[in-house]
């Protein structure tokens, strides 16, 4: 039997309507999956799809009150749907696609965007504009296999409508960006990817609370401290 020197918590969601909680493994994000947003910073939409990484321990559950991160002065929220992996792969069939999913939560990929510009205009790797603690805020998850793709997506800050789009203006759509994502690695259960945000991304300010809302789904909610 192997001895660890140490424990280390495995990070987890709240499963809706269950006393079990789902243990994250990977989070893998897609860019630009929404074709306004690619137009809003200038990119073409029809790209095909590309992923980057949060770790686990970024999470911070639905109702979190946060330190806004350092190193930044443009925080930005990306509402997102997040698929959960109960079922992995690789090279996935997009018409197998379903019976790989968990469920789904509403989700919010936190950016130091300011940071994301300088690793942009050096050509240098993303990792500290996304990846850094309690940069993904998730709700519980709602066990299904399916989302309808009128489903809306919104986020809101204060009472201020940021972000407003339907699940079925992704670019790629959810059995595409997981047969995508499976030709790059093998899925396993306990992924989790965040699906790319439509249009209207922008920054949080300490002391605001910002939601992100999806139809049929609970919201993620955070706020930062004043």
């Amino acid at each position: 039997m192997i001895k660890l020197a140490f424990q280390i918590p495995t990070p987890s969601l709240e499963i809706s309507g269950s006393a079990m909680r789902f243990p994250v493994r990977r989070i893998f994000c897609v860019g630009r999956n929404y074709g306004e947003h690619a137009k809003e910073f200038g990119n073409d939409e029809r790209d095909p799809p590309f992923f980057f990484n949060k770790p686990a321990d970024a999470i911070a559950p639905s109702g979190s009150t946060l330190l806004y991160p350092p190193q930044t002065h443009d925080l930005h929220h990306e509402a997102e749907l997040v698929v959960a992996i109960g079922e992995g792969g690789r090279n996935i069939n997009t018409t197998e696609a379903p019976s790989h999913i968990f469920g789904f939560a509403a989700g919010n990929d936190l950016t130091r965007r300011d940071l994301q510009a300088v690793a942009k205009s050096q050509r240098r790797p993303w990792d500290m504009s996304k990846g850094f603690d309690d940069s993904a805020i998730i709700g519980p998850i709602l066990q299904r296999q399916h989302m309808p793709d009128d489903a809306s997506i919104r986020c809101l800050v204060g009472a201020e409508l940021r972000q407003s789009g339907h699940i079925w203006q992704m670019t790629w759509p959810i059995a595409d960006v997981i047969a995508a994502l499976s030709s790059y690695v093998a899925l396993a259960p306990g992924d989790l990817i965040m699906t790319g945000t439509p249009a209207g991304v922008g920054p949080v300010a300490p002391g605001e609370t910002c939601i992100v809302e999806i139809d049929g789904l609970i919201p993620a909610v955070f706020t930062y401290a004043a």
